[in-house]
Formats: structure tokens, C-alpha cells, sequence
């Protein structure tokens, strides 16, 4: 028989607790375990933890993300299928369980160059985002009604891989000595296959179109079809609706006031900061 552990009652504990935006909506079973009240607890991160996001490869794969989401939240089942209105709220409140309510940023005061750090309440943060109601149906100027899904952390992960691989083979052909004509050619390349990335998202973005003479389509290849050949502005109003429905459990940027010293210098009265979750150094 295995016994006890006596230094089991210092384990950690929960030390928050959360409602996804989402509320569990896109969730089966085997991703997310819903709870009675509709709150999951967030614990601390471990020593292990911390050491996964000082790991280059795991970091850049995601997999420190999912395996530190997994361990913290234990409620979330399958990071890999957390959706991108929930994604960075968990990271927020683990951040938030693990190093406290308050967070110092920097940032540079525009025009002026100068840097400021302000500290952040999290909490008042993550209220922010707490009751917003999820809508994933938008309707363009020109009379088409589309239903969008959100995107899953391993599909963002995917493609933030392959813009990043696509950015430095440009960077790479900036630098070579390619003549300018195999320049061309290799950017003309990379530009073609980021569009090709950005034009799979969209489509893949979609589950429902709805015509303006109540046609429905939720055929793959039919949406794919509709969406290379329509005209360029219905794709644009597509894409920007699509925009708006993903950024809606965002955070909003932080707006900072400029010292009285920097106006004078010709800083503006105030300016907005984005609030990144970069695991780099957000949760260093």
C-alpha cells in the first residue's frame, strides 16, 4: 500500500476562479469538463511549469502553452481545442494564480521615445470580458448572412508557425545574393503562399453562408468556390466581419496619460497600450 504523502496538504491550490467567455459552447467532453456553477479554478504554476516557457522549441510549437494550460487548468482537457475567445482570459488568470494582481508594463510614450512603467490590475481586466455574450453570426452590406466558428488554439498556432517561416525565407532572400530577378521571383513566392495562408483562414473560418435570397450553404467546397470567385469586396466585408466576431472577448488596450514634462515635449495627452500575453515575458 502506498503511503501518504504528509507534505501533500501544501500542494497548491486553486487560487482563482474563471467563466470562459465562451461558456463551453464549442466544447465536447473530451476538451472541457463544465462545472455546476459554470466556474472552473485556476491554480498556480508549478516550478515545472515556469521551465517549459524558458524552452525555445516547446515555446515556438505552443506545446509549453498547452502543457502549462493542462496543468493549471485542470478542467481544460484538450488545450490544443481552446478557442481564441477563451485563450487568453485562462492565460490572464493563470497569470493572475501564479505571481499575483498586479502587473508592471512598460511602454514608450509616442513622439517623445521616452519609456513609462504602469502597473496593471488584472482582475479589473478579466471583468471586463465576464458577462460578454458570444455572437457568431454577421451580416454584410451587400445582403450575405455568415456564420462564423472561432479558431482553436492549434489552428492559430499553425499558422502563426507558417507566417513566421514565411517572414524569414523573406528575410533570408532580402539578404542572399540572389540577383534582383530571383529576388523577385522567391518574394513573389513567399507573398503567394502567405495570401494562400490568409485565404485557407478565412475559409476555414466559415461554416455557414447565407445568400441574400435566403439561399444556405454549408458545403466546404461550395464556400471555398463562392469565396474565389465573388467579387473583391464582398470578400473584404467577409473578412472584416470576421475580424470584428473573433475580437470580441479581446482585451482592450490600456490608455496611458502622458507626464506634464513629456506634453510639453510634444507627447500626446494620452495614447493607447496594447496588453500582449506574450509568454516571454508575460509570465516572467
Amino acid at each position: 500500500m502506498t503511503q501518504e504523502n504528509p507534505l501533500q496538504k501544501y500542494y497548491r491550490q486553486p487560487s482563482i476562479y474563471i467563466t470562459l467567455p465562451s461558456a463551453g459552447r464549442y466544447y465536447s467532453a473530451d476538451v472541457y469538463q463544465p462545472t455546476a456553477t459554470g466556474e472552473i479554478p485556476v491554480l498556480p504554476m508549478t516550478a515545472k511549469d515556469e521551465l517549459a516557457f524558458k524552452t525555445p522549441d516547446a515555446m515556438i510549437s505552443g506545446q509549453a502553452t498547452v502543457d502549462v494550460i493542462k496543468s493549471c487548468v485542470p478542467n481544460i482537457l484538450d488545450p490544443w481545442q481552446l478557442v481564441n475567445y477563451d485563450l487568453d482570459l485562462v492565460l490572464l488568470a493563470i497569470r493572475i494564480a501564479s505571481y499575483g494582481e498586479n502587473m508592471d508594463i512598460t511602454a514608450v510614450v509616442p513622439l517623445v521615445n521616452e519609456s513609462v512603467t504602469h502597473s496593471v490590475n488584472l482582475p479589473a481586466m478579466l471583468d471586463t470580458v465576464k458577462n460578454i455574450k458570444i455572437n457568431d453570426v454577421a451580416k454584410t452590406t451587400s445582403g450575405f448572412e455568415v456564420t462564423f466558428k472561432p479558431l482553436t488554439y492549434r489552428e492559430m498556432t499553425r499558422s502563426q508557425t507558417l507566417a513566421f517561416e514565411q517572414q524569414k525565407t523573406y528575410a533570408a532572400v532580402s539578404a542572399s545574393q540572389l540577383s534582383d530577378e530571383e529576388k523577385n521571383q522567391r518574394f513573389a513566392e513567399t507573398f503567394k503562399k502567405l495570401t494562400d495562408l490568409n485565404f485557407q483562414m478565412l475559409h476555414e473560418g466559415i461554416t455557414q453562408i447565407k445568400s441574400p435570397d435566403g439561399a444556405v450553404v454549408t458545403d466546404r467546397a461550395q464556400i471555398m468556390d463562392f469565396l474565389a470567385n465573388t467579387d473583391a469586396k464582398t470578400v473584404v466585408e467577409i473578412q472584416d466581419e470576421l475580424a470584428k466576431v473573433r475580437n470580441q472577448a479581446t482585451f482592450k488596450p490600456l490608455k496611458l496619460k502622458s507626464s506634464e514634462e513629456q506634453i510639453k515635449k510634444g507627447a500626446p495627452v494620452s495614447f493607447d497600450v496594447p496588453v500582449t500575453f506574450d509568454n516571454s515575458n508575460f509570465f516572467g
